[in-house]
């Protein structure tokens, strides 16, 4: 199981990722998931993987090596993409490629072809953008109304940014409920797991601020968890009791 998520707010991007793989449960490993593409200062690219690790690695093979134009010859990547828009149809057409090779024989041993990504980044005088791209090739833009995208065991993380993150919000601060977010993933599922790898880009700079590894027992994710754990106590406990606690009425 793997938890990836991405914030674009006002300021710029944040992504975050696990790396734990588990086949099974004596077969857990640690992949990293979250890959950066960058031309500092002129462009800088992050991918997310959510899915089979087989198709996302071929995916991530294609992404690095191109993919032929028919028309030209040439070959094709996202770090030669004009626009982000057309980097994010390159990342769907590697996974069609993926797809066209590798689904047939798939489908007859019984795989599902699973595949997510997030895919996010800057290039030189145009928008920061943010994209989730399925398994189709196919994909959804992050929007101002709902500046955060997901995959993978999603569910845990997103009632944090449900009520934490607008588009407004300080960027050092989304990095931070992000943490959190993916603190309670791991609390709540333990095939999402350490080390957490994460990204960060200011909005306008085509640069990479941060890309960093927190491994097990960082001291500032050790604090985070423990405060945010002792925050969510003292919070329900100052919570007045419902009124209706401990009553014989039935209504």
């Amino acid at each position: 199981m793997t938890y990836c998520c991405g914030i674009l707010v006002r300021d710029g991007l944040v992504m975050i990722a696990d790396t734990r793989t588990n086949a099974g449960l004596d077969n857990i490993s640690t992949f990293r998931k979250l890959h950066i593409f960058q031309q500092p200062g002129e462009r800088v690219m992050a991918l997310a993987s959510a899915g089979n690790l087989s198709i996302t690695q071929s995916v991530l093979g294609f992404l690095h090596e191109g993919l032929p134009n028919e028309e030209t010859g040439e070959l094709e990547s996202i770090l030669n993409a004009p626009t982000m828009f057309q980097a994010a149809q390159r990342v769907g057409r590697a996974i069609r490629e993926v797809r066209r090779i590798d689904g047939p024989g798939l489908e007859e041993d019984g795989i599902k072809f699973e595949a997510s990504f997030l895919f996010g980044g800057q290039i030189k005088g145009r928008a920061l953008r943010l994209f989730m791209i399925y398994a189709a090739g196919n994909y959804i833009e992050c929007t101002v109304d709902t500046p955060y995208l997901q995959i993978g065991e999603h569910k845990y993380g997103k009632p944090i940014l449900d009520r934490a993150i607008k588009f407004d919000t300080n960027l050092n601060d989304a990095l931070k409920i992000g943490l959190v977010s993916m603190d309670s993933t791991m609390r709540s599922n333990l095939g999402v797991g350490m080390p957490i790898d994460i990204a960060v880009m200011p909005r306008g700079d085509a640069i990479l601020q941060t890309h960093y590894r927190i491994e097990p027992g960082e001291p500032y994710f050790h604090d985070l968890r423990e405060r945010w754990s002792a925050a969510l106590r003292k919070a329900h406990m100052d919570i007045p009791p419902p009124p209706y606690a401990g009553s014989n009425v039935v209504k």
